[in-house]
């Protein structure tokens, strides 16, 4: 804002060094001071100037007389000389007195300058104002008391106008701390009411003392007359517009302010020619003229530059039928409102959408708010809850560790900022489960936040799902339990199959020379059977395991079904009913036959043994096509289609605590001696290693259902399936003939292999290790050699190493690898293109000589 000019009568003028006295720097009586020191100075030289006469002219011999009366002279000259500067002292020190009076009894705080702006001399009022500081500029100490920073920077303009020579005056408002003083008494701090002051500051014209100005500070505690430059200010300079207008309307006076709004010279809107309509955008909606007009009303201005401006209208009637309006920019405000509702609009957003849920809840940790994801965690309204204690929407276990918490973050005895990555600096999280049917688990992070009074202070609450996680964390410690057992199974399994290969093929061997009329038939057959058993025991730990050899082929499950279900019902017993209903187009899957079947079986015998007084199977089937992912506990099986086939029972349903374990091998409910434990686990394996998956959901006296879900083949891919996938009858003659080398590191194996082969025609190389066997095919006889029967896994050398280094030499030798593994296990080890044939253990007399042949006779079947 400008520092506007003096007015005339106050134009710069010399002003006498008796207009000041007293206060800070130096007095009047200084000034008089020097005067009478001027004349001691001027009366000294007379002196001695009067003494030398007299020596002098005593020297020229002149009469006594004459030199006396030249000292007399001078001695009285210097008598008068300080005589009369006692006078000088004595009335200026008078007139020092009374100006000294009269400058401290006026009301206006007054001081001078020197050229640099520093503090002078000053009286008392000045001296209260500046605090006893000394020496300081003196714009420096009035802009201390000023309220804003406006009207600091209008003194630093008066400043510089009084370096100019101009001088001038500026209304400033200071914050006054005190009411009854008339220039002093502000605190420093700017602590107190306003108070509006007047500084008139202008050049002091002295002999000798260059630069030196003059500033007063007036009391504004009643605003001037209009005209005079105080209210003319005000006028011009008001945050609002203002304008006088006469009884019809016309516009008589405008501001400033105004003026600039309007983008017209004040001029221009003072000619006489103005009427308030003319400054309208739009015709006000009611009367807006003087005398009709009575308190507020909104209109819209037409600004000559701009947009039209909104603008609130307080109308003041005077006596003489004029008035006095005063304008509130609206357009401002307006825009302020804009950006607040935007900004609401925002935060709405960001709260509604956010992907955590968001809960205000108050010092009684009631629930006061929350946004849709909160609700839908806890598969709430916000009309049941609102109000609540939020403790009661989380599962009762959690519900005290949850309201401890919150109570240290309250009470301000948490800390914030000590939390994880997600809290943002809301303190360690809280794990706890919502009460809602979804059951989900959230980390709950809380925060206080407090309002204008002690009530008012409460707390946000962040929780994020964790419960994704929380499954992925369950299902990485089921697989990593299931690997470790299922690497025990599979290391157990392959000792015992290669027990059970020499038991079974020996007793094969004994079964040619026993026919079933001699007494040791019945005997070896036992053993036999026996030995069959405990295969098909190891053949389920592989299942869970997920190592067994599968032989997959394109079935349908309503026609393997068909197929079983006379075994079934003598399984289930004549107290079960057993139903099977199955879907329209059921589709075809790729599966090894034998092992869906034990998978029914399994689920049929699990059924039974939960109906001891009767009830109902019900195996159904069906397809299911799938966009989304279908979650079930631990476990979530992707989108696409499946077949399926459920397996309901209505038998005494499984416990909640027992869910999460049946699938686990040797886990089980049966007394000791009842079963094995692997019956559902090898369900498990089986359809896992298959591709699909097996849910199942049960309720105590509510029976079970076994849901199985298998990858569905396309029509492409089912007719692309070979048309005599069925089982390969075994050839009616085993015999063959050729060079057999058989690699096996286990003795039993090797011999019952051996003579198996010899006894179909076959001439057999033995080998106990890859070396020995590498030994035999580089020496005389190794040309001979048609056939490489190998074990897989043996010491030092296995198997797929030696046929690696085999193949340098002789590329076109056919390979039979045998092993308790699956095949999976080493065709990872073969090189491209690798192609070899596998026989499982344990395995017969007769599949081994079928095997033999088969490959023998034509290409194999399979390769890497």
């Amino acid at each position: 804002m400008a520092v506007f000019p003096s007015r005339p009568s106050s134009a710069p003028s010399a002003t006498p060094p008796e207009n000041l006295a007293g206060g800070a720097g130096t007095s009047v009586a200084s000034v008089g001071a020097a005067r009478v020191g001027l004349a001691l100075v001027a009366g000294v030289p007379l002196l001695a100037a009067a003494l030398f006469l007299a020596a002098a002219l005593s020297w020229w011999g002149l009469p006594d007389r004459t030199a006396s009366l030249a000292a007399i002279v001078a001695g009285g000259g210097f008598l008068l000389m300080a005589l009369l500067g006692v006078l000088w002292l004595r009335q200026v020190a008078a007139r020092t007195a009374v100006l000294r009076a009269v400058v401290e009894a006026v009301p206006d705080a007054l001081a001078v300058a020197r050229s640099d702006g520093r503090l002078l001399a000053a009286n008392g009022a000045f001296a209260a104002l500046a605090n006893a500081v000394d020496g300081g500029r003196v714009v420096d100490i009035l802009a201390r008391h000023c309220r804003e920073g406006a009207d600091s920077q209008r003194l630093r303009e008066l400043e510089e106008a009084v370096r100019r020579g101009e001088g001038g005056e500026a209304f400033v408002v200071f914050v006054d701390d005190t009411s009854g003083q008339a220039g002093g008494g502000h605190s420093a701090g700017g602590v107190g009411r306003p108070a509006p002051r007047l500084v008139v500051a202008r050049p002091l014209a002295i002999t000798g003392q260059a630069g030196l100005s003059e500033w007063r500070v007036r009391s504004g505690g009643a605003i001037p007359a209009p005209g005079s430059h105080p209210w003319r200010e005000l006028w011009d300079l008001a945050p609002l517009g203002v304008m006088l207008v006469d009884g019809a309307g016309t516009l008589l006076r405008v501001n400033l302010t105004l003026a600039d709004w309007l983008g017209h010279t004040r001029d221009l809107l003072e000619d006489g020619s103005r009427h308030l309509r003319d400054l309208l955008a739009t015709p006000p909606q009611g009367e807006l003229f003087p005398g009709r007009l009575a308190g507020m009303a909104e209109v819209e201005l037409a600004a000559a530059r701009a947009a039209p401006l909104r603008a609130s209208v307080l109308h003041v009637a005077s006596s003489s039928g004029g008035s006095l309006i005063f304008l509130g920019d609206l357009t401002r405000e307006t825009a302020r409102e804009e950006e607040l509702r935007r900004a609401e609009q925002r935060f709405q957003r960001f709260f509604q959408f956010a992907p955590t849920g968001f809960a205000f809840v108050d010092g009684e940790f009631r629930l006061a708010e929350c946004n849709p994801t909160f609700l839908t965690m806890a598969d709430l309204r916000l009309g049941d809850v609102q109000g609540e204690p939020i403790a009661s929407l989380f599962q009762p276990e959690h519900r005290a560790n949850l309201l401890a918490r919150l109570g240290e973050v309250l009470e301000g005895r948490q800390p914030v900022g000590a939390g994880g990555s997600m809290g943002g600096g809301m303190g360690t999280p809280v794990e706890a489960r919502l009460r809602g049917t979804s059951g989900a688990v959230v980390h709950v992070y809380s925060r206080r936040f407090d309002g204008e009074g002690d009530g008012d202070r409460g707390l946000i609450l962040h929780l994020v799902d964790m419960t994704a996680q929380k499954n992925l964390e369950a299902q990485f410690v089921q697989s990593q339990k299931m690997q470790a057992i299922g690497q025990l199974a599979g290391g157990v399994a392959h000792d015992f199959n290669n027990l059970l290969t020499a038991m079974i093929g020996f007793c094969d061997l004994l079964l040619l020379r026993h026919k079933p009329g001699d007494q040791s038939f019945s005997d070896i057959m036992q053993i036999k059977q026996n030995a069959n058993r405990a295969a098909n025991l190891v053949r389920q730990l592989l299942a869970f395991s997920r190592q067994q050899t599968l032989q997959p082929r394109v079935l349908s499950i309503t026609d393997v079904l068909a197929e079983l279900s006379n075994l079934l019902r003598r399984l289930i017993g004549e107290n079960i009913e057993l139903r099977m209903l199955h879907g329209r187009d059921t589709g075809l899957v790729r599966v090894d036959q034998g092992q869906l079947e034990q998978v029914i079986i399994n689920l049929a015998v699990n059924a039974r043994d939960a109906m001891p007084k009767g009830g109902r199977l019900t195996i159904v089937t069906g397809n299911l096509h799938t966009t989304e992912p279908i979650r079930h506990e631990t476990e979530e099986m992707p989108p696409g289609d499946w077949v399926v086939v459920e397996v309901i029972d209505t038998g005494i349903g499984i416990p909640p605590e027992n869910l999460q374990r049946i699938f686990e091998p040797f886990f089980s409910t049966k007394e000791v001696g009842s079963g094995t434990g692997l019956g559902l686990s090898t369900v498990y394996g089986i359809v896992r290693q298959t591709g699909g998956f097996v849910f199942v959901e049960s309720k105590p006296g509510e029976g079970a259902k076994f849901s199985i879900h298998l990858p569905r083949l396309d029509e492409k891919a089912a007719q692309a399936a070979p048309a005599e996938e069925a089982k390969d009858k075994a050839a009616a003659d085993l015999t063959g003939m050729g060079t057999v080398l058989l690699v096996e590191d286990e003795d039993a194996v090797r011999v019952f292999g051996a003579r198996a082969l010899r006894n179909k025609g076959y001439t057999v190389l033995e080998a106990r290790s890859g070396e020995e066997a590498l030994d035999l095919l580089q020496g005389e006889r190794g040309g001979d050699v048609d056939l490489i029967v190998s074990d897989v896994v043996m010491p030092q050398m296995d198997g797929p190493t030696m046929i690696e280094q085999v193949r340098r030499f002789r590329p076109d030798v056919k390979v039979i690898f045998i092993s308790g593994y699956a095949e999976d296990r080493f065709r990872h080890s073969l090189k491209d293109g690798a192609v070899v044939d596998f026989l499982p253990k344990p395995f017969s007399l007769k599949q081994l000589a079928a095997k033999v042949k088969e490959v023998m006779e034509g290409a194999p079947r399979t390769g890497a």
